[in-house]
């Protein structure tokens, strides 16, 4: 090796203990304020526009999927009815009732059970619970 390449791994190896041993200062970087703290950017969480946009992303979700399941020589997405699933208040069962959601979650957890018991991998519950859900009404 030249002299350039051990006076510059010199050079490096002392930057490199005395970074070691300082008092953090490369912690403080940016921290004197000089810096202004960054702006939040969109609108508000919860106000009009803010729900707007939200309403407006979901639909190109939703258009995106329906999109995928065409060329897929699927059936196209009744995109409206499935932003009002969506906005339908309840705990994720949709088009369900509260009772029925409840009793297949507890065919699905003992299900699971069964399948901890036998030595097989326990499947996801809330995901398990949908597709049950799904299979009901095809």
């Amino acid at each position: 090796m030249s002299s350039l390449a051990w006076l510059a791994i010199v050079v490096f190896l002392v930057i490199g203990i005395i970074a070691t041993i300082s008092d953090g200062a490369h912690e403080r970087i940016g921290s004197d304020g000089l810096a202004p703290p960054p702006e939040p950017t969109g609108p508000p969480p919860g106000s009009p526009l803010d729900r707007e946009q939200r309403g407006e992303e979901i639909r190109q979700m939703l258009q995106a999927r329906s999109d995928r399941q065409v060329r897929k020589g699927g059936q196209p997405l009744d995109i409206d009815a499935e932003i009002a699933l969506l906005e339908a208040p309840g705990d994720g069962g949709g088009k369900h009732d509260h009772e029925l959601v409840a009793e297949v979650r507890q065919l699905v957890k003992a299900r699971n059970e069964r399948r901890v018991r036998a030595g097989e991998q326990p499947l996801d519950i809330e995901s398990e619970v949908q597709r049950t859900l799904d299979e009901l009404d095809p």
